[in-house]
């Protein structure tokens, strides 16, 4: 009789280089910046953490990085606390939907919220930074691509919604946010996104990620997104 054949197992993934990758996106973002007739600061990186072990998040810290970003509040609470409280200058962005019943754990633990997007949304955050006497910098999340499965304030019902949170509810609203459609050219949402703001008097764009952020830049992106390219593929977490 033959020997039972041994289970197949996969390769042992390749370790990955968090220090070199952070140095390879910061050096590309700076690049991007000077080529689109920019300072090379204009452009700033938020590290994006999402499904990452607080030990290759540590790696990014300790090579200088303070801006990261979270999709999930409950995931960013299994991590985040006790990182930020050995770094008192790192900055958390939610760059992930929120819902209503997370405000409150949302406002206590990040920095900046990238996602609001409906009122409901704006006046909760609102009533509970007032309650925990943090405010917050937020961004207005716009759905460029106008798809209805994802969230975001519609291109034509922006301006509405900034006047509410900006003006009515008094929330600091920094700038836009988009992640556009992966089967359309980014190019065509950083530019509407851009111009909407502009009429806005809005300065911050966040837009661009591990694929685009360099386009993005070229249209005026102050914030771009990137984690792949900094932490590999994404993990399971937890």
């Amino acid at each position: 009789m033959s020997p039972p054949e041994e289970p197949a197992t996969e390769p042992a993934a390749e370790p990955v280089d968090v220090a070199t990758n952070l140095a390879d996106v910061l050096a590309a973002i700076a690049a991007a910046a000077v080529a689109a007739g920019r300072a090379p600061e204009d452009a700033a990186l938020v590290a994006v953490s999402k499904t990452q072990p607080a030990e290759a998040i540590l790696l990014a810290i300790q090579a200088g990085q303070r801006r990261f970003g979270e999709n999930r509040v409950q995931e960013a609470q299994s991590k985040w606390p006790a990182l930020k409280a050995g770094h008192e200058d790192l900055r958390l962005h939610l760059i992930g939907p929120l819902q209503t019943n997370k405000v409150r754990d949302a406002v206590a633990l990040f920095d900046v919220i990238e996602t609001v997007d409906r009122p409901k949304l704006a006046r909760a955050l609102a009533r509970e930074m007032e309650k925990q006497g943090r405010r917050l910098d937020c961004f207005i999340q716009v759905n460029t691509g106008e798809e209805a499965q994802k969230a975001g304030v519609w291109p034509d019902a922006v301006d509405d919604f900034v006047a509410l949170v900006r003006d009515e509810l008094g929330l600091s609203v920094r700038g836009l946010m988009c992640i556009p459609p992966v089967d359309e050219e980014c190019s065509l949402h950083f530019a509407l996104l851009r111009e909407i703001a502009r009429r806005n008097g809005l300065h911050e764009l966040s837009m661009g990620m591990s694929a685009d952020y360099e386009v993005a830049i070229q249209f005026g992106a102050t914030l771009v997104r990137v984690g792949t390219a900094i932490f590999g593929a994404r993990r399971l977490y937890p």
